[in-house]
């Protein structure tokens, strides 16, 4: 096994999260979609707004255009009004009006979203959550916190890491996102194998209804059994049946200790039994585990100007421990990986507990998804797939796109079974959609996967939905939809498919 020594150079650029300068076509000419019957704003709305609002946190005209288009730039919208609100009183006074005039809106948080689900689809009024960025209260002791859903998730880990507390979320996109966002998606992230997903870390919420009811389900117990968990009615609807503007979180203890090793791996059987001895011997300390393709590992290191530890292997992986003894952890991760070497199942690997040196690593796999935005427009699916069929799409859509991509690639958490499937083409190209939609939904369909795993259904794939949901649940959720927003203003065009008029 080869190590990092002290004396090696990474260089490393600070992240940033833009997408092709290319403006994209408006998302109605793009797509099949038409406009439901909503009203269109007019000045008395404007001025309404601004008697809401101060003046100045209406935003309207040229200013808005970085507000319509999402962050991979496949989707744009035509809102001529965005609203920045810091209370939850001013964000039930907006739609309490917007409902009586049946004006349709779309909350937005970092706009780092991956299907579509936080940028108007037509002319919606865009409700930026940027200003409500306020931590109410650390409590050291239960590690519960409690702040406004504006607050940028690197942010919130820099002030409860001052209380010894982690944030059991973590995302490439954490200099951006909201973690307000992070829980109407019900983000997964990297540690999901450690702290689980939102829906149990998130002790309550207050949310605002279409209506402008303000919904108090905050709470400041891990134990609080008192009737149905409405929470989690907020978490994950991405905006479509209520606006959440707090929350409460539990944070656990932050580790004293973190050990990361990067390895090589010949082929995908190995990745596989590297992965179940890792849980075997690491168990109680491991935290995150990553796999990453050749060609995904090359876009990154590229464009982002990483220089990798390692030669050119078919596969790579990270795994991460997380402790509170750093000998401990060390010795057990070492060992794992010599056993895994010996075993032939590791090919080279590096290992380190250096904060630069793991940083680097990281960023090898945090920025892929940048890299490939750098090089044209990226078809980007998250599925979550069994583990003994993890991989074996990408190599079948290869195949079937041939040389009308450019690249077709795969990585993801393997320690959730979640892959992020990517198909790049210079440019938006309906020949390459057309083969790759529905294909790879029915392919995860076929396989009892989830055609979403962590980026929410947003607007891309409303019509796939029945792909993972029955008949049943499907109309179970339009029921609560129907009852929580009747006039359908929250989010339209998103999560549900359209019924059939």
């Amino acid at each position: 096994m080869s190590l990092l020594s002290r004396s090696s150079v990474f260089n490393f650029a600070k992240r940033g999260f833009a997408s092709s300068s290319k403006i994209p076509d408006l998302t109605k000419d793009r797509y099949p979609v038409k406009r439901g019957n909503y009203a269109i704003i007019n000045d008395q709305d404007v001025a309404k707004f601004e008697s809401i609002l101060e003046k100045h946190r209406v935003i309207t005209g040229e200013e808005t255009q970085g507000y319509n288009i999402d962050w991979i730039g496949s989707v744009r919208g035509s809102s001529n009004v965005v609203l920045k609100p810091k209370t939850t009183e001013e964000v039930s006074e907006i739609l309490k009006y917007c409902n009586s005039r049946k004006i349709a809106v779309v909350p937005q948080g970092g706009n780092t979203g991956l299907v579509g689900g936080s940028v108007p689809v037509f002319d919606e009024v865009v409700i930026s959550m940027s200003l409500m960025n306020q931590i109410e209260r650390i409590d050291e002791y239960s590690g519960i916190v409690r702040c406004q859903s504006g607050v940028v998730l690197e942010a919130l880990e820099a002030n409860v890491r001052e209380k010894n507390l982690c944030v059991p979320l973590d995302l490439g996109a954490k200099g951006s996102c909201h973690i307000g966002g992070n829980v109407s998606t019900n983000a997964g992230g990297l540690r999901l194998i450690r702290y689980g997903n939102l829906h149990g870390s998130v002790l309550g919420v207050e949310a605002v209804l279409a209506n402008g009811q303000i919904m108090n389900l905050m709470s400041n117990f891990k134990k609080d059994n008192t009737g149905f968990h409405l929470k989690h009615l907020f978490i994950g609807s991405e905006g479509s049946l209520g606006i959440v503007t707090k929350l409460a979180i539990h944070c656990p203890t932050a580790p004293q200790a973190v050990n990361l090793a990067f390895v090589g791996v010949e082929n995908y059987q190995n990745v596989l039994d590297t992965f179940l001895l890792a849980k075997k011997e690491l168990g109680e300390i491991l935290s995150s585990v990553e796999m990453i393709d050749e060609l995904s590992l090359g876009c990154s290191t590229t464009m982002c100007n990483i220089q990798s530890p390692l030669q050119t292997y078919p596969f790579y992986m990270i795994f991460e421990t997380s402790g509170s003894n750093n000998a401990h952890d060390e010795e057990k991760l070492t060992n794992f990986l010599n056993n895994a070497m010996e075993k032939s199942l590791v090919a080279d690997g590096v290992v380190t507990n250096e904060s630069a040196k793991m940083k680097t690593i990281w960023e090898m796999r945090e920025r892929i998804a940048e890299s490939l935005l750098k090089m044209g427009y990226c078809f980007k699916y998250d599925i979550s797939l069994p583990l003994s069929h993890f991989y074996e799409i990408v190599p079948v859509l290869r195949e079937r796109v041939g040389d009308l991509a450019k690249i077709v690639c795969g990585y993801g958490h393997v320690g959730d079974s979640n892959l992020h499937l990517n198909v790049l083409c210079d440019s938006f190209n309906k020949e390459i959609y057309s083969l790759v939609e529905p294909f790879v939904f029915e392919y995860t369909s076929k396989l009892n996967g989830s055609v979403s795993a962590e980026h929410g259904i947003g607007f891309h794939k409303p019509k796939y939905l029945h792909f993972s949901k029955s008949k049943e649940a499907i109309d179970m959720m339009r029921q609560l939809k129907t009852l929580m927003d009747p006039n359908e203003i929250l989010n339209p065009y998103k999560v549900l498919p359209p019924l059939n008029k």
